[in-house]
């Protein structure tokens, strides 16, 4: 039986496109389809909680896994899946990916109940990991190194746009035509992302042997993962016996230095480890996750405190689209001698604000919407530089995998982005989320003032 793949090799592109001086940023553009589509999704689905709570007689605790099980999938997948792009071809798992992504979001669309709903989930994540495993180290691979920041910033505005497009999309789209469209808008922007890879994309002309897998270590991280998110959910309000809560919190810690262990000593490790050393990795990691969690808390919190009505997705929107502006005009607007460094602790300084604000002094929808759009401007400076800076310190031949990593950053941090927003509702309310996640970009400023920025490019 012949396999079913989308690009059954990473065939040449055409060599009229090959050779256009603009060639590069028609691979970056091409990119773009798979940041917009996956950002849509992440930022709309959050639109159809209080539906599916209301069709499945199914607290909050218990839906938020239609968004969990996509995003522990996609955690547990990134570091695997860049190994196995930088081995096998970047251009080859991407566009098979689009086309995984795209049947099941129409399985999605289609799904008969929440647990069906939740199992597709995972299978439109297996598809999404292969596209955002690669997504970084295609756009830093197609652009010259002085362009690098400038097409990180690109790509970030068609993630901006999909999500600045969600909540009102979203809001439009569950109050007319149900929840269920809400997947099967993706539909053809995934056919468009696959034609345009298969014409656009480069080959991958330096490629990392593979080696023996760590399936060990892949399943010491999703356990923990898994674990964790788990606990928050049993104590955020889904239904579980205490004693589970409990074990499953116990669980968390041991498959953490279970890992730890593991990754040192195997063959060919799913996270080497020595990629985490410089500052610019481990703490910039660590910044990414702080930076995503603060931009998709509030695309939770929101559709909770708001509702789901049009004048809501349009307040929520600020968000994404303040986001979507300061990628894009950064480069212009901000004067040339402000460093990747301080670009880093501006923006999260800047989100941690804007969340704090929100906080203490609960505004009218108009002016939620300014400072939210704010917010979404301090992490449009943020994310594409820090991102620049990991992706500084980790060597070429190893893009794919660092790329990973940055996209698994973003996994847990907008996994912990729900959880934690859906623990704050539970216990107590909307202004002790905003706190939590003002929090949170005060710890992002902390890893950009302590080692962002620190560019030690290695071939």
């Amino acid at each position: 039986m012949r396999r079913l793949v989308v690009i059954p090799s990473e065939r040449p592109r055409p060599a009229r496109v090959r050779e256009h001086p603009n060639a590069g940023w028609f691979a970056v553009a091409t990119v773009c389809f798979g940041a917009f589509m996956g950002q849509l999704d992440a930022s709309i689905v959050t639109l159809t909680f209080p539906s599916l709570q209301h069709e499945f007689d199914a607290p909050l605790a218990a839906v938020q896994w239609v968004s969990l099980s996509y995003l522990l999938t996609l955690v547990a997948l990134l570091p695997a899946v860049g190994r196995v792009a930088d081995a096998v071809g970047r251009k080859l798992v991407y566009g098979n990916g689009f086309g995984i992504f795209t049947a099941a979001s129409v399985a999605c669309g289609l799904a008969p109940g929440l647990g069906w709903l939740a199992g597709f989930r995972v299978l439109q994540a297996a598809g999404a990991a292969m596209l955002q495993a690669n997504s970084v180290a295609l756009v830093v691979g197609s652009v010259p190194k002085t362009k690098v920041r400038a097409a990180l910033g690109v790509q970030a505005s068609a993630q901006a746009l999909g999500l600045a497009l969600g909540p009102a999309l979203g809001a439009e789209l569950v109050s007319t035509l149900g929840w269920r469209s809400v997947f099967l808008v993706n539909v053809p922007v995934g056919v468009a992302g696959i034609v345009a890879g298969r014409f656009l994309l480069p080959r991958t002309r330096e490629r990392t042997p593979l080696g023996r897998f760590d399936h060990a270590g892949l399943a010491l991280l999703a356990l923990a993962s898994t674990a964790l998110l788990l606990a928050l959910s049993g104590v955020s309000g889904l239904r579980m016996p205490a004693p589970a809560v409990a074990a499953l919190a116990l669980v968390v810690p041991f498959a953490v230095a279970g890992y730890a262990w593991r990754e040192r000593r195997a063959e060919n490790p799913l996270i080497d480890l020595a990629t985490l050393r410089p500052s610019a990795v481990s703490l910039g990691l660590l910044g990414a996750l702080c930076g995503y969690l603060v931009l998709f808390g509030p695309l939770t919190l929101f559709p909770q405190t708001l509702g789901t009505h049009g004048a809501a997705g349009l307040v929520l929107a600020c968000l994404p689209a303040g986001f979507g502006v300061a990628a894009v005009a950064a480069e212009r607007l901000l004067p040339p001698g402000i460093g990747t460094r301080a670009r880093i602790l501006l923006g999260a300084a800047v989100a941690a604000l804007g969340c704090g604000i929100l906080a203490v002094a609960p505004p009218s929808a108009g002016l939620a919407g300014g400072i939210l759009f704010g917010i979404g401007m301090g992490l449009g400076v943020f994310i594409p530089a820090n991102n620049s800076s990991i992706m500084g310190a980790i060597p070429r031949r190893m893009a794919a995998t660092g790329g990973g990593l940055v996209n698994l950053a973003r996994g847990l941090g907008t996994a912990f982005g729900v959880a934690l927003v859906t623990l704050c509702l539970h216990v107590g309310n909307g202004a002790l989320a905003l706190l939590a996640l003002a929090l949170s970009g005060a710890v992002a400023a902390v890893t950009g003032l302590a080692g962002g920025g620190t560019r030690t490019v290695r071939p």
